[in-house]
C-alpha cells in the first residue's frame, strides 16, 4: 500500500509499505480520508516526544471496511466507518468504570511515544479493532467524518463540564477545537457564549461558530468585560483551549467564584497557576483527555444537521500531496484551518 511515512523528523515520505493485517478482533479499512491533526503537525518536528520515527500518522479518519477478522460478527466488508483514536483494552479497571480514555496500556492511532508503535491512517489501508468502531449515517461523508475526532474531543470537554440549561460559558482558544466547543455549546443548552483570542479573523471564526461575544485578551479588562454580561459574577464554565500558562490565567480569570475551569489543550507540559484566587474562590480544575464515547453524538448531530463542519475544512488534497501541505500547516502559511488527505 501507499502511505505518508515519518521516517525522521521533518521528512515525510509517500511510498510503498506492507499492508496492515487484521487479527481475529480487528477490521482492515481502506482509508477514504483523514485529517492532519494539530499534534500531528508538532510531531512533524519530534518537539512533542510522541511520534518517533518510522511512523505513519494520522487518527481523524474515515473509510469502508475491505476485511473483517475471524471473530469479528457485527461488522462486514463494505460497511462505511470510522473510528475512535484510542485503542483502550475492554479489561482494563477505567474502562470498566466507563473511563476508557484514561485506560492503562491504551494506545493512540499514528502516535509512538516510545513504548508503542502504532501506526495511523495516513495510508490506503489501516487496521483497527472492531469495539472502537462507529457506522457513518448515509447521509455523512467520510470528509465530513474525518472531522469528528476533532469535534468529540470537544464535546467530551462540555460533557464533563457539568453545563446546565442556560449556563454562560467562555472558550480561550478559538482554534480548531475552541470552534467545535463554541458550535457545540450552542446546541448543548447554553446560555451566553464567549470568545477570547488574539486574533481577529479567529474571532470572526467564533463569531460565526455562534459565539455572543468577542474579546482580545491584549486589550486587557478581560475580567471586568464579562463580568458586565454575566450579572457581575463571571462565566459559569471556562474552557481553556490552548495550553498555555497565558491563556490558562485568561480562563480562570473570566470564571465566577465557584465556577468550573475545564483544560483541554496541553501543548505545555507544565503552566503557571494563581494558586489563592483558585482556593480563595472554590475554583473546580478539571482536565479533558480525548474523548470517552462522543462520536455516536457528534455523527448525529452531522446527519441531522445540527453540526456544520464545512467551515473548518480548508482543503481537501491527495495523499501524495500530504507533506507539502504538512509544510504548509508547519510553516503556518495562510489562514488553513483543517486539511483532510484522500489516499
Amino acid at each position: 500500500m501507499k502511505a505518508l511515512v515519518l521516517e525522521e523528523y521533518n521528512k515525510l515520505v509517500y511510498k510503498d509499505m506492507p499492508d496492515p493485517e487484521a487479527g481475529p478482533e480487528d477490521v482492515l479499512i481502506r482509508v477514504k480520508a483523514c485529517g492532519i491533526c494539530g499534534s500531528d503537525v508538532h510531531g512533524l518536528d519530534g518537539s512533542t516526544g510522541r511520534r518517533v520515527p518510522p511512523l505513519i500518522m494520522g487518527h481523524e479518519a474515515s473509510g469502508i471496511i475491505a476485511k473483517t477478522g475471524s471473530s469479528v460478527k457485527k461488522w462486514k466488508p463494505g460497511d462505511r466507518v470510522t473510528f475512535d483514536s484510542t485503542i483502550y483494552p475492554l479489561d482494563d479497571w477505567y474502562t470498566l468504570e466507563g473511563r476508557y480514555n484514561l485506560s492503562d496500556n491504551r494506545r493512540v492511532l499514528g502516535v509512538s511515544p516510545g513504548d508503542y508503535r502504532q501506526h495511523g491512517a495516513f495510508a490506503e489501508y489501516v487496521v483497527v479493532p472492531q469495539h472502537i468502531l462507529y457506522k457513518i449515517p448515509d447521509s455523512v461523508s467520510f470528509e465530513h467524518a474525518a472531522m469528528v475526532e476533532a469535534a468529540a474531543v470537544a464535546l467530551h470537554a462540555i460533557n464533563i463540564s457539568g453545563i446546565k440549561t442556560g449556563s454562560s460559558c467562555a472558550v480561550t482558544g478559538a482554534g480548531m477545537i475552541g470552534n467545535f466547543i463554541i458550535k457545540l455549546l450552542t446546541v448543548s443548552g447554553a446560555g451566553k457564549v464567549v470568545a477570547i483570542d488574539n486574533d481577529k479573523e479567529k474571532l470572526e471564526g467564533a463569531r460565526l461558530s455562534g459565539a455572543g461575544y468577542f474579546f482580545d485578551p491584549s486589550e486587557g479588562g478581560i475580567e471586568s468585560k464579562i463580568k458586565q454580561i454575566t450579572g457581575n459574577r463571571g462565566a459559569d464554565i471556562s474552557f481553556e483551549v490552548v495550553g498555555k500558562s497565558e491563556s490558562l490565567i485568561t480562563a480562570i480569570d473570566a470564571v465566577r467564584k465557584g465556577g468550573t475551569v475545564v483544560l483541554v489543550g496541553n501543548t505545555s507540559k507544565t503552566a503557571e497557576i494563581p494558586l489563592q484566587k483558585i482556593v480563595t474562590q472554590e475554583l473546580t480544575l478539571k482536565g479533558s483527555c480525548a474523548i470517552r464515547g462522543e462520536y455516536e453524538a457528534v455523527l448525529g448531530l452531522l446527519e441531522s444537521g445540527k453540526l456544520k463542519v464545512d467551515d473548518q475544512i480548508s482543503v481537501v488534497a491527495p495523499l501524495s500531496e500530504g507533506a507539502e501541505w504538512f509544510g504548509k500547516l508547519y510553516r503556518k502559511e495562510g489562514s488553513l484551518k483543517k486539511i483532510i488527505l484522500v489516499p
